[in-house]
């Protein structure tokens, strides 16, 4: 729920910046830099909550701590593409493909009641994916029409 909060608020921000500045509304320019501050909150959540995150993968994936690294340094690394005209249709594209490839993960942690947050498996539960896995598929439209559709 944070990173929606996180994107819709910095969106939002984001144009009415750009109506005092630029004196218009620059939306698919909010909607990048929303995006990538977004992808910032939401890789920071790698950093903190590395062994909550590892939970998400079942036991038999190895190096699972070094692949919530990994994907938290890609988010960082997509974050700063997506502001870059020469990296931003390539990186939006990775983006999808990334948020396609993490929706097992979420859709397992919700199914084994996981709080990634404190490494307990007393979370949300089976309800929670009526709302994930909605707010996936409205992440995959923001990045295609923000970035790749304007």
């Amino acid at each position: 729920m944070r990173p929606l909060f996180v994107l819709l608020g910095v969106f939002i921000a984001c144009l009415l910046i750009t109506k005092l500045i630029r004196g218009n509304y620059e939306i698919a320019l909010s909607g990048r830099i929303a995006l990538s501050a977004m992808l910032v909150f939401t890789a920071i959540g790698h950093f903190i909550f590395t062994k909550g995150m590892s939970l998400m993968m079942p036991d038999g994936i190895p190096y699972r701590e070094e692949v919530i690294y990994f994907t938290g340094i890609l988010e960082l690394v997509i974050a700063v593409d997506l502001l870059l005209e020469n990296y931003s249709v390539v990186s939006a594209w990775v983006l999808i493909v990334f948020l396609l490839l993490v929706l097992p993960a979420n859709i397992y942690a919700c199914v084994k009641e996981l709080d990634y947050q404190n490494a307990t498996f007393d979370g949300n539960g089976l309800a929670y994916l009526w709302f994930r896995i909605p707010l996936q598929l409205f992440f995959i439209a923001w990045t295609y029409f923000a970035v790749l559709h304007r």
